[in-house]
């Protein structure tokens, strides 16, 4: 199992900061709101949909095919975990490479975005001071580090329920038998 779970949480996590990190890096700078985020959360369920090839996988490989809910459970929760470290550590990787530019840019976006909308000079000073103090928490590890865990652990964790819900029933998507 753990086996299983290391393999298909590691490839996740690859999977989701690889590309995120190459943008942020290497891209021009990007709008931190709609888009980015949709972008964001698409790749991390893309990625993440191995939670259900792993739990499947271990059910067929190890199990020969009968899993309960509980234990592909915990087989996607580990999965999604693992994921989320290597995201978490990806992310810090690409703040350092990218000398935190990212905060500045999101503290900047955040402004920019409210003045389009017309934010009065009061709103306008809020969001500055707001964005100010985000910017102090955010170069706190103890902040930043569980912040970016959860922005990938719940997506893991629904397809984690999801894919153990499914799996859990022997007839859905068989064990392939030898030779067949």
């Amino acid at each position: 199992m753990l086996r299983t779970i290391l393999i298909y949480g590691v490839i996740a996590g690859l999977i989701v900061i690889v590309p995120m990190s190459l943008m942020l890096t290497f891209g021009p700078d990007g709008d931190h709101g709609g888009g980015s985020v949709l972008q964001g959360y698409l790749t991390m369920v893309v990625a993440l949909s191995l939670i259900f090839i792993g739990v499947k996988r271990y059910r067929d490989k190890a199990l020969g095919g009968v899993i309960k809910f509980v234990p592909a459970l915990l087989v996607g929760l580990g999965i999604s975990a693992v994921a989320g470290v290597i995201y978490v550590i990806g992310w810090e990787i690409t703040l350092q490479a990218t000398n935190f530019s990212f905060i500045e840019s999101y503290a900047t976006a955040m402004l920019e975005r409210a003045q389009a909308k017309g934010a009065s000079a009061a709103e306008l000073e809020k969001i500055t001071k707001e964005m100010a103090a985000f910017k102090t928490q955010y170069a706190d590890p103890l902040f930043r580090l569980p912040m970016t865990f959860v922005e990938i652990f719940p997506v893991g964790v629904v397809i984690s329920l999801v894919s153990a819900a499914l799996l859990r029933n022997s007839r859905f998507l068989p064990a392939r038998q030898a030779g067949a």
